[in-house]
């Protein structure tokens, strides 16, 4: 499969001619890789051959996938410009995201709703679209797969399953709840925005 084929199966079409574009100049590995629920991409540089790698989940939507996409080539393209001494999500990574966003800022690509989402979580980027809980939420719209239980969305007291393991969720905070684990009866702070499951 060539590359231009992979973005034509998971980002929008008129999306593809350019995310192929910059692959291609850039010179990078690119991988899709299975639904992790930590991160969503990551990028890396292996300091001992040069070679610099970025990786995306498959399970995203594809405006999702796309946005994952430019966050992690800003991150090489800010590797490139400025070395390793910069914050990974300081300034100039900030700058190269907006950069590389800006000419997929069309209603050609991203819907309404989206594009309105991420022109303002453009203005000062976090370090994971999920971490902006309006671009998170206005995404997970366009999610096809079943809908996804997050952990706001079950009350104090329930029992859930996530990352493999069991908890309670104890406390409600702005954008995290305090929960504790069942087997170690430690207590944890997740994300809101944390998909979790059930425990019946």
């Amino acid at each position: 499969m060539t590359s231009e084929e992979v973005f034509r199966r998971f980002v929008p079409e008129a999306a593809v001619a350019y995310c192929n574009k910059l692959y291609q100049k850039l010179n990078f590995e690119f991988k899709v890789k299975k639904a992790r629920s930590t991160k969503f991409g990551d990028y890396r540089i292996h300091f001992d051959s040069g070679k610099q790698t970025i990786t995306i989940n498959n399970d995203l939507n594809p405006y999702a996938f796309l946005v994952t996409y430019l966050h992690e080539v800003a991150h090489l393209i800010a590797f490139n410009q400025y070395g390793r001494t910069i914050q990974p999500h300081g300034k100039e990574w900030k700058q190269c995201f907006r950069d590389v966003s800006k000419p997929m800022l069309l209603e050609s690509i991203f819907p309404p709703p989206v594009l309105n989402a991420l022109v303002k979580y453009l203005k000062n980027p976090k370090a994971s679209s999920c971490s902006d809980p309006a671009l998170y939420q206005v995404l997970r719209q366009f999610d096809s797969q079943e809908t996804k239980l997050l952990l706001q969305d079950i009350p104090v007291g329930q029992l859930f399953v996530f990352n493999g393991k069991q908890f309670i969720k104890l406390e409600k905070k702005r954008t995290r709840s305090v929960c504790k684990e069942v087997k170690t009866k430690r207590k944890y702070s997740i994300s809101e925005l944390a998909d979790v499951q059930l425990i019946a």
